[in-house]
């Protein structure tokens, strides 16, 4: 066994540096004896951290053909060993561009990670030729003007996706972990002679987890700094899901404490830095209003709206395309366009990158895949702050249709509070509408035709509502179970029952007598009766306009006809008339016209009474 002296002059390293690689697991055999490590006599020196696979695994066998890359986010290990839709031409377009800071907001799950990852590994300067990840790929046919760029920067990269803790304490322990990994990829700092000691000082209490808190907030300008000085060139920051630790301060209560942090992080990294060639961000929202790119006028915004970059996050039809035809399922791609399809990022449709691969891979299964990835705080806010129109525009978007929003792209969470209309903004942004038509106002803002992008948004949309029904106990679990194996087993009185029952459930948590009672009524039949049913309102049949009407998808099921009444202070007899009276007004209007004409012969007929907290339904079949 070898001191680490010892094996610092054989590798021709420092000893602090050996120290740092024991310290950290990357010497296999290597033992703690006292406060001295011991190193096997045979151990080789680690390889160089900087350009290699963030999971550091062995290569799986080949299959005859690649397998998919479910949740793999490593560019090096996703073009070599699974099938890699190339985005490399995202490198052309940027140094086409040459902004000096981006930030590129997408949808969670659509590729950011991954191209941030064959940015670093693009740009990076590395002891590996990395050229040869990128020579059959669509970059290097380009020309030379984009090769010369390969391999000439030194990379600061910093993912935040998995930034989730509860408080604030174990934020910034994270924070203050990631740092000292990326730190750790930089161990020729301590060798250079080009930085003073009490620089390698200060590099190493990031390296030994000491760094304090304002210390923390500076590590970005100062390890740029470094880096400019030892390799005589500046080098491109790279910060992945940047917002991520933020949205979890503003839901678990220490909001003030992040955004004050990474002002002050982002701010030395890149406003003002003339130690900084390039800086990439990624996140979902723009948090403009919190200040947390204040004063950056450096910062050029690519988002869902904008035509820069549009094709290079998700993948599109072509792409598709491409992918169906190689694992054989080209006869699935109305399927495959139904549920993932849809998006629109600039001028480009874009289709779910995350659901198409995990719906090849279980084949071509149809299911709510994006959903599965991470929670949905935006709808659970949506729904706990909707007012009567958002109510009723989410009951219109969920039967397809278009409704009319003002987006503005610099929204923020905390902002649903002060204005719910921000809802469709923040919508949009996190992947659950889409703007097919929108124009630019003079303020910034759109003025857009919003609507779902697809099935499996809207299967995502209905089992939030039923959540959320469940949650307030506006229903129970046993209730909506009842109405789907109802529809399941064709048993109309069983259907009945349950829908009696979430009638009587609901008037104890809805304004009753309220317009809005009955668009929320509307919205949670659509959670519980999946997707079974068109449901109207105040249509035209017969003689006169009935108040609620489920359409059938399948003949296999009824119809639904609901003619609903209110009044005030009523008796439990004068309640049961008012119910008789309504379910009477279904037949004499004839509102059953309108489904015997779309061939719906069973029909389901409710009159539904409410006054105050009670309600009262005359049911016939």
């Amino acid at each position: 066994m070898r001191t680490c002296k010892e094996k610092a002059a054989e590798w021709g390293i420092s000893e602090r540096t050996v120290t740092y690689l024991c310290n950290n697991d990357r010497i296999p055999g290597a033992v703690k004896e006292g406060k001295s490590w011991k190193i096997p006599d045979n151990a080789e020196r680690p390889a160089d951290k900087r350009v290699k696979s963030v999971n550091d695994r062995e290569p799986e066998t080949a299959a005859e053909k690649k397998v998919l890359p479910i949740g793999i986010s490593d560019y090096i290990r996703a073009q070599s060993e699974y099938y890699y839709v190339d985005k490399t031409l995202l490198i052309q377009e940027f140094l086409d561009k040459k902004p000096l800071v981006s930030l590129f907001t997408r949808p969670r799950r659509f590729g950011k990670t991954l191209n941030m990852d064959m940015l670093r590994v693009f740009f990076e300067i590395s002891e590996e030729d990395t050229s040869v990840y990128f020579r059959d790929k669509a970059i290097w046919q380009c020309g030379e003007e984009y090769k010369k760029h390969q391999g000439q920067y030194p990379v600061i990269f910093l993912t935040l996706k998995d930034v989730k803790f509860d408080s604030w304490k174990a934020t910034i322990d994270k924070i203050r972990g990631l740092l000292q990994a990326e730190f750790g990829r930089h161990l020729e700092l301590l060798e250079s002679d080009k930085l003073a000691d009490y620089e390698k000082d200060s590099f190493s209490r990031i390296l030994d987890g000491k760094a304090n808190e304002v210390e923390l907030t500076s590590s970005l300008e100062n390890l740029s700094r470094l880096l400019c000085r030892h390799y005589g060139k500046a080098p491109i920051i790279i910060i992945d899901e940047y917002d991520t630790p933020i949205q979890e301060g503003y839901t678990k209560d220490f909001y003030d404490e992040i955004t004050g942090f990474m002002r002050n992080f982002f701010s030395g990294a890149f406003k003002d830095n003339r130690n900084l060639s390039y800086g990439f961000l990624t996140g979902i929202l723009r948090i403009a209003q919190e200040s947390i790119f204040s004063g950056l006028n450096n910062l050029t915004v690519n988002s869902v709206m904008d035509e820069d970059y549009d094709r290079f996050f998700g993948f599109t039809r072509e792409e598709v395309g491409q992918l169906m035809d190689y694992y054989g399922f080209s006869e699935k791609e109305t399927e495959l366009k139904e549920w993932y399809d849809g998006y629109l990022f600039g001028g480009v449709e874009i289709y779910n990158p995350w659901s198409v691969i995990n719906y090849i891979a279980k084949g071509c299964i149809p299911q709510a895949y994006w959903v599965n990835t991470g929670k949905n705080e935006v709808l659970e806010d949506v729904l706990k702050v909707a007012t009567e129109d958002i109510t009723e525009k989410l009951y219109a978007l969920l039967q397809g249709q278009r409704v009319v929003a003002r987006i503005d792209q610099n929204v923020v969470y905390r902002s649903l509070s002060e204005d719910p209309a921000n809802i469709y903004s923040l919508l949009l942004v996190a992947g659950y509408l889409k703007a097919p038509r929108r124009e630019l106002q003079s303020d910034g803002a759109y003025l857009c035709e919003v609507s779902i992008p697809n099935m499996e948004i809207a299967a995502v949309y209905k089992g939030e509502i039923l959540s959320h029904l469940l949650q307030i106990g506006a229903i129970t679990r046993s209730t909506a179970n009842m109405i789907a194996e109802s529809l399941y087993t064709n048993d109309l009185k069983k259907l009945q029952k349950a829908i009696t029952e979430y009638m009587d459930k609901s008037i104890s948590f809805y304004d009753t007598g309220a317009e809005g009672f009955y668009h929320g009524l509307i919205l949670g039949l659509v959670a519980l009766m999946d997707n079974h049913y068109k449901i109207k309102s105040n249509r035209e049949a017969g003689d006169g306009r009935y108040d609620i009407g489920l359409i059938p998808r399948k003949n296999k099921y009824p119809g639904i006809i609901m003619e609903l009444k209110w009044k005030s202070g009523l008796s439990e007899e004068a309640l049961a008339a008012l119910s008789r009276e309504a379910l009477t007004q279904i037949d004499k209007k004839r509102y059953m016209t309108e489904m015997h004409c779309e061939g719906v012969e069973r029909i389901l007929k409710l009159g539904i009474a409410f006054s105050g907290k009670n309600v009262e339904i005359e049911a016939e079949i």
